[in-house]
């Protein structure tokens, strides 16, 4: 094996032990403190909803509007 593989064999093993551990330390600060995860979710607000609009008109306004505008 030349230099070049072993070098390459060295980053892809420490690659993937960056992609196992990685999760599995984030998976543990949040299992052992969930205040942690409280915190966080919190903090970010993911849904903003609008205002409220003004409501639409019943059916019974609408038969009255109705029947004023044929008047």
């Amino acid at each position: 094996m030349s230099a070049v593989g072993a070098k390459k064999g060295v980053l892809e093993v420490f690659k993937f032990g960056c992609y196992i551990s990685i999760p599995i330390l984030m998976m543990s600060a949040f299992a052992y403190d969930p205040q942690n995860l409280e915190r966080i979710i919190r903090n970010r607000s993911y849904v903003v909803y609008p205002p409220e609009g003004p409501r639409p008109p019943t059916g019974e306004e609408m038969r009255e509007m109705m029947k004023k505008n044929k008047q």
